[in-house]
């Protein structure tokens, strides 16, 4: 059996703005490497040729074909038809379904039961979609002029109408963009970039359908007519709202019907503040809602594929390795409170509000287009990280239902989605993502088959004649096996392994027997006259390592091979208020003992604080609270610590006895005893603290109780906020102005003195909470009022 060194050509560093010793430590933090041995372009094996064999990936496929086998088309058919003047064949669905973005999920829908009919064969799944392409016909030819969409609009008055309504509106210039919302719609054109996506994927995976081309033209025909009614301006404006990767749509629909009048309009929909930083190679993201820009890169990407541009290419790279690098976590995901922070700052934003799931579906799908430019296994190190530690833990394979956020706080649990009430955007890509887990492991190119994921599978190469078949328990084992399972011929080729950049040296043998291979660009290469019945033999070392996020290497995470571990903290139905759980010694990886190595399972007993741990597997972790991330101490670091946390209970302590009154925003009961008043206001949570904000042109107030004599009112505070500006009254006098801008990444607290005018003879008085116009207020995550004496007590 072949032992062979890691490979040092992949570590050549990317040339660039996001290269450098900034990017050490991740497995793909190294450039694209420059191949010699490996082709110029790769493409995946079709879908349809990939079947998967019993494993994770296999659970969550087939819980994913129950659910999507669940849902009614009809239903999500019902405000197409309605608005086009026909009767709704089922009821609507709610959450989302219910809301202004109503039929994005019928896009998404089309896509995975496409996907899952490749993956699977599943026929009812073709059946659903050609149904429902038909019934999009019957809607369009209704409109007229090729409009068909199922998105509302809400008028200023609150009523809810047709989305149609606003494009008139647009046409004359009459455009209202605020981020997610165009002119009372919630972003239409992402919506429509989710109904072309589909009707393609109809197309592509159910053995081609006119049909589906023919709905993506008659309504890319009515978008066009409102484009070219704007000036650059104007459409600059537009694009300020969320519109996903329409530019990717129109770029499609160019490669399908070769009109060059689709490849003009998705060269025009370019949005110029963010992307012209990226083709420039600066990292502008801090503050930019994340999943709102990923469809964009996409977009170019697939623009590059047919302009050969090469400014498409250098935005898109710019962005991947940027993202994948400065603003991603150790479960490949990226994103707090659904926003890119500073680069390099994670440590400061592991919240119960990471990672969107839409953002990783996204990255590998932009993954994909860069690897099948130029053939690297650093992409592909990034691409199973991703899709084993976010995409995995994503979905409950028992129920088939989605998390939004996947969260890394410590203690914090997984929420899941509702079979019929949720419909976010991350339950419409869920649908996508667990239909394809077939999709990337197998990839050729010219005389070579590359193997990239280690899922237990069966593949035919359809330009050999071959059919492979691969098992494996990677990544509990480290032993891949790959069999030649038919081939009618003896030939030629070559079979290529993705050896991962963490892997200290892999074995490779053919039949039992030493094997020559070259390695190039992370890759070991076999070339050899193959014939029906060779075995291949591939084993990585899975050992345990920790890593610390980019940026601060106090906060660290461990892993098993790609596979992240997670401290148990216990099941979700019982609440977690302990403090994080902390790590300290010089050598922590020692202090870790295998329990079940096959499951992965470790304890750490010695190191742990404030007591000993039990690791597995993050993505198992459906239904218990975990720990990922880790703040690491010396012995002696740990001593000044538990001093410091000793004198912040002590603070708490002594304001608590001078607290006359507390108000915990965002929590019901607190809020009806307070007797809360708001409008446009709404209750948030974050760092596992509960709060509450007002939008533009909103507010929210409550009742507090005073005594006699000097008081302060204090609000609680996030520092790291986006800029705003807000007042505070109490009983109609304003008290004060707050500001809030991106700051250091803290809870804070501000005092604010009460005049005692105020305050002589009441009870209580109406503290309220408003914002500057134009700006939202808060979120505040509590209030309090309390004595300025240190001994004057009242008890809460």
């Amino acid at each position: 059996m072949t032992r062979l060194p890691l490979f040092t050509d992949r570590r050549a560093l990317l040339k660039g703005a996001a290269a450098g010793a900034l990017c050490a430590g991740l497995p793909w933090a190294h450039s694209w490497a420059n191949s010699e041995v490996l082709p110029t372009r790769a493409k995946p094996l079709p879908l349809g040729d990939v079947r998967l064999l019993p494993s994770p990936f296999a659970d969550a496929v087939e819980g994913n074909r129950k659910y999507l086998l669940q849902l009614e088309p009809d239903r999500l058919l019902h405000n197409f038809r309605k608005f086009a003047g026909l009767t709704p064949k089922g009821e609507a669905y709610g959450g989302w379904e219910a809301d202004t973005i109503a039929g994005h999920t019928l896009g998404h829908y089309l896509s995975a039961l496409a996907l899952v009919h490749a993956q699977t064969g599943e026929p009812e799944a073709k059946q659903r979609a050609e149904y429902i392409v038909a019934e999009l016909a019957e809607v369009q030819a209704k409109q007229g002029d090729g409009y068909v969409a199922g998105f509302t609009r809400k008028r200023k008055d609150g009523t809810i109408v047709d989305g149609k309504e606003i494009f008139p509106e647009i046409m004359r210039g009459e455009i209202r963009s605020a981020g997610f919302d165009l002119n009372g719609c919630w972003v239409p054109l992402y919506n429509w970039h989710k109904l072309f996506a589909g009707l393609f994927d109809v197309d592509t995976y159910c053995g081609g359908n006119a049909r589906a081309i023919g709905v993506a033209v008659g309504l890319g025909g009515y978008i066009e007519k409102v484009m070219a009614a704007l000036n650059e301006e104007q459409l600059q404006t537009v694009l300020d709202c969320e519109h996903g990767g329409i530019n990717e749509s129109f770029a499609e629909l160019y490669a399908r019907t070769n009109d060059r009048r689709w490849l003009q309009l998705a060269e025009r929909i370019y949005h110029k503040r963010v992307l012209d930083p990226l083709a420039a190679q600066r990292d502008e993201l801090a503050l930019r809602h994340a999943n709102t820009q990923i469809p964009k890169l996409i977009g170019l990407a697939r623009l590059h594929e047919i302009t050969g541009k090469p400014e498409q290419a250098t935005a898109a790279r710019f962005f991947w390795k940027t993202v994948t690098t400065d603003h991603s976590y150790v479960i490949g995901g990226n994103s707090d409170r659904e926003y890119f922070s500073e680069p390099r700052t994670v440590a400061r934003h592991i919240t119960e509000q990471t990672c969107e799931a839409c953002n990783t579906y996204n990255m590998l799908k932009l993954t994909r287009h860069l690897y099948a430019w130029a053939p690297s296994g650093s992409l592909f190190d990034y691409y199973e990280r991703a899709h084993l530690n976010h995409i995995l833990a994503h979905q409950d394979p028992a129920t088939g239902m989605f998390t939004y956020m996947t969260p890394l706080m410590s203690g914090a649990r997984r929420e899941f989605s509702s079979p019929t009430d949720s419909f976010w955007c991350c339950v419409g890509s869920g649908m996508e993502s667990h239909a394809k887990h077939g999709d990337s492991i197998w990839w050729q190119a010219e005389d070579m088959l590359l193997i990239n994921l280690f899922i237990p599978s069966r593949a035919t190469w359809q330009a050999r004649g071959a059919q492979f078949e691969m098992t494996t328990r990677y990544p509990y084992e480290g032993a891949v096996n790959v069999k030649v399972a038919g081939l009618k011929k003896a030939q030629k080729f070559a079979v290529a392994l993705r050896v991962p950049g963490w892997a200290k040296d892999a074995q490779l043998s053919v039949n039992g027997k030493p094997v020559e291979a070259s390695n190039d660009a992370g890759y070991l290469i076999v070339r050899r006259r193959w014939r029906e019945g060779d075995a291949l033999a591939f084993t990585l070392p899975l050992e345990l390592r920790l890593e610390a996020t980019p940026g601060d290497d106090k906060t660290i995470a461990f892993l098993h091979g790609p596979m992240v571990l997670a401290a148990d903290l216990g099941p979700v139905d019982q609440p977690f208020e302990a403090a994080a759980p902390a790590l300290v010694g010089a050598d922590l990886l020692a202090g870790f003992k295998p329990v079940e190595p096959q499951q992965a399972i470790y304890r750490a007993d010695t190191i742990a604080r404030p007591t000993a741990l039990t690791f597995s597997p993050f993505y198992k972790n459906y239904h218990r609270r975990s720990a990922v991330y880790f703040r690491r101490f010396t012995d002696a670091e740990w001593v000044h610590e538990e001093r410091a946390f000793k004198a912040e209970q002590a603070r708490l302590k002594e304001l608590a006895a001078r607290s006359v009154d507390v108000m915990h925003l965002g929590e019901m009961q607190p809020e009806r005893d307070h007797e809360l008043t708001s409008e446009i206001s709404y209750p948030v949570v974050y760092r596992g603290r509960h709060g509450r904000d007002a939008r533009t042109g909103g507010f929210f107030q409550f009742r507090m109780k005073v005594r006699p004599g000097p008081l302060i009112l204090q609000a609680t505070y996030w520092a790291d906020e986006r800029a705003r500006k807000f007042h505070i009254l109490v009983d109609g006098q304003r008290i004060a102005t707050q500001s809030l801008r991106p700051d250091k990444p803290v809870f804070f607290d501000v005092d604010y003195e009460i005049p005692e005018a105020l305050t002589r003879g009441k009870d209580s008085v109406l503290v309220r909470f408003e914002p500057e116009p134009g700006n939202t207020a808060g979120p505040v995550f509590g209030c309090r009022i309390y004595t300025q004496q240190a001994n004057a007590t009242a008890p809460i």
